[in-house]
């Protein structure tokens, strides 16, 4: 018989450090890479929620995330690609709701990931 080690671990952070994990925890799970200045711009779009591109680059660019606007918007344009992204008929831009992504309010996360030596099988 296999003993499952469990680890029971509670944090209380920023709504910005859990919009954050989410995100993380999305691209890890889905073997998405993004560097450092790719997740603040997924947080704050995840914050802002829907926003105009060039009200959003220009929020990047004053929160010092990118030097410039072309920048932004270069990174914009990589992570609608990698489809972390997406765009309405607004031309406004959003974070992909497949992210499903919580960031209003008091959130609790609660996952249960179960790491086994052997390739995983379908619960």
């Amino acid at each position: 018989m296999t003993q499952v080690k469990k680890v029971d671990q509670r944090v209380k952070t920023s709504l910005q450090n859990t919009v954050k994990y989410q995100i993380l925890t999305y691209c890890f799970f889905n073997d998405i890479r993004i560097n450092d200045s790719d997740l603040n711009l997924l947080t704050e779009l995840a914050l802002c929620e829907d926003t105009e591109v060039p009200k959003f680059c220009k929020l990047l660019t004053d929160k010092n995330i990118f030097k410039s606007l072309q920048s932004a918007r270069n990174a914009i344009s990589k992570a609608h690609k990698k489809k972390l992204v997406d765009k309405n008929s607004q031309k406004k831009i959003f974070l992909n709701r497949s992210i499903n992504v919580q960031s209003k309010g008091i959130i609790l996360l609660d996952y249960k990931i179960l790491g086994q030596k052997d390739e995983p099988k379908e619960i």
